[in-house]
């Protein structure tokens, strides 16, 4: 049996054939909640002040931190300030560390978990920056680039967002 392709099917298209959108790194005018767990508090400050120095490098001057025991305390205080209808995009920041028992597991597993829920139920932006790290010496190489690179995707996201709604009406 041979296979003979539709060539009809294979048309080329190239990126100058789409209207494609650019990413918008302005945070002026932009309101930035931010989450951050406690535990594991010198990885949590780190990761705040490589986001909250890239938040204002961006423009962003409109900054909310709220700080929860835990990473697993984190999505229901992402999900009270989505709700709010304050923010533009939210940030979660804190770090999980591997420890000898399988806590590690569901810890990461159930804070992920719940910052996507939050994100897709309210349809506010959240960067999660909550590192998953095997030993304290990885957290602290990761903690302030994470942190930066946090800002910009809820900078950038909320400007996405921001920009579709626009367009769909």
């Amino acid at each position: 049996m041979s296979f003979t392709p539709n060539t009809t099917a294979a048309i080329p298209v190239g990126r100058a054939d789409l209207a494609e959108i650019e990413p918008n790194l302005a945070g002026a005018g932009l309101s930035i909640g931010i989450v951050m767990a406690r535990f594991n508090k010198d990885v949590g400050e780190g990761l705040l002040s490589g986001c909250a120095h890239e938040l204002k490098r961006l423009g962003v001057t409109d900054v909310t931190l709220a700080t929860v025991p835990g990473a697993l305390e984190i999505p229901l205080t992402l999900q009270t300030m989505a709700q709010s209808g304050r923010f533009d995009a939210l940030v979660a920041l804190g770090c999980v560390i591997r420890g000898e028992t399988y806590h590690f597991e569901i810890v990461s597993n159930e804070s992920s978990r719940g910052v996507t829920d939050v994100q897709l139920t309210t349809g506010i932006p959240i960067a999660n920056a909550v590192l998953t790290v095997e030993n304290d010496d990885q957290a602290e190489v990761r903690m302030t680039q994470k942190g930066m690179e946090a800002a910009q995707c809820a900078v950038e996201m909320a400007n996405l967002q921001q920009m579709l709604r626009k367009a769909a009406k």
